[in-house]
């Protein structure tokens, strides 16, 4: 028994002075969790919240423009409530994003802002060009729909006399306005370098439609697959402006056509600003181009002429014109690659779990170091960028 107890004691010797050497790491790495990163994407769709979505922001678009309704288009006052109801409106969608996001927990807690697309802005570089590429591809694109007009005959052009432009402004300004204009080729010259201040000035309402638009319901339709969810977001985006367009807006219909025309519009527009959104793993890029779009979308009255008026059904972003250039756009991206989803990178990685996996590195570094061995409860890839 002797012989044995002084055995044992002459094998623990060297095992205490191991412990003396490396005394912290084995005690508490027991307690340590792996670190794993959520990812933005969700599994499937929450059509429960989907449905809710689309019932709030419709249902608060109709309210918002409740009082033009009530006063009617043939109201004096109509021309001057339209943009301020209509921009009362353009936040419904965030409104309610707000409430399925708070409701359903969708996304949950503590991933928001990423799944959201609005923070963080990593890797910037990336972001920024795209939030270049969604200020100046509406308005390039505004530019072509004006060319492709032309050239089906939709719209006739006056570069000389602006006599468009003059009539507009001939109906809406009096006499001794018009007497004091400055030439028109210099107005229209200072309205096409004021573009780009339009659409980020548009861009503080826009943000309002694509929290919601872009920010929410794409990535939460995202499971079925890239197209379907952009087209389908695009045509609840197009039957969300109904309040305005039975009003006349935009189309000057008051029926089933125009809203059919914008429900195809908004697809077509869809598609380009979802494309911005997934490429970029950011929101940003998409509100810019909604700012930007709107402040194009009356490009083509600068350059046509009075008679025969130009038909927005064909002739504006919005028209046939702009779904033939939108659809050149796209086919371009497709044929690169552009809409794989190999090319939808998440938001970066939050700066504590970076932080969290270089710890967990270190400590898996110091522990086969002192053990010789990974220890159980350490993820062998917590520490891989």
């Amino acid at each position: 028994m002797r012989d044995t107890s002084q055995n044992e004691e002459e094998r623990a010797e060297p095992q205490a002075e191991a412990a003396a050497q490396h005394p912290a790491p084995a005690q508490h790495l027991s307690e340590f969790t792996p670190v794993h990163v959520p990812s933005p994407k969700l599994d499937r769709v929450p059509w429960l919240a989907v449905i809710v979505f689309v019932a709030v922001s419709f249902g608060l678009a109709w309210l918002a423009a409740s009082p033009l309704w009530i006063m009617g288009p043939t109201s004096p006052s109509f021309p001057i409530a339209l943009p301020v109801f209509g921009s009362v409106m353009m936040f419904t969608p965030t409104i309610a994003m707000l409430v399925v996001v708070f409701l359903f927990r969708t996304p949950p807690k503590g991933d928001r802002l990423r799944f959201l697309g609005i923070w963080p802005l990593r890797p910037a570089k990336r972001t920024v060009w795209l939030i270049v590429i969604g200020l100046f591809a509406p308005i390039a694109i505004a530019v072509l729909a004006i060319a492709i007009a032309v050239l089906f005959g939709w719209v006739k052009l006056d570069l000389v006399e602006f006599s468009g432009l003059r009539a507009m402004l001939a109906a809406t300004l009096p006499e001794s306005a018009m007497a004091s204009m400055p030439p028109f080729g210099l107005l229209i010259a200072v309205q096409l370098l004021m573009l780009p201040l339009g659409a980020v000035v548009n861009s503080g309402t826009a943000f309002g439609e694509e929290f919601g638009w872009r920010g929410w319901l794409v990535p939460v339709l995202r499971p079925l697959g890239t197209w379907p969810a952009l087209v389908i977001s695009g045509a609840i985006w197009g039957l969300w402006h109904s309040p305005l367009i039975l009003l006349g807006y935009n189309f000057g219909l008051t029926d089933w056509r125009g809203v059919a025309l914008m429900t195809i519009a908004c697809v077509f527009w869809g598609v380009l600003l979802g494309w911005l959104r997934l490429r970029s793993g950011s929101v940003w890029p998409a509100v810019i181009a909604h700012g930007s779009l709107n402040a194009c979308a009356s490009l083509v009255l600068l350059f046509a002429a009075a008679e025969p008026a130009p038909q927005a059904a064909l002739a504006t972003p919005l028209g046939a014109a702009g779904w033939i250039a939108i659809a050149i756009v796209v086919a371009v991206l497709v044929a690169f690659g552009q809409f794989s989803p190999k090319r939808q990178p998440d938001l970066a990685t939050p700066r504590s779990m970076q932080l969290a996996r270089q710890a967990a590195a270190g400590v898996k570094a110091a522990t086969q170091v002192g053990d010789g061995a990974p220890t159980p409860g350490v993820d062998e890839g917590a520490g891989r960028p």
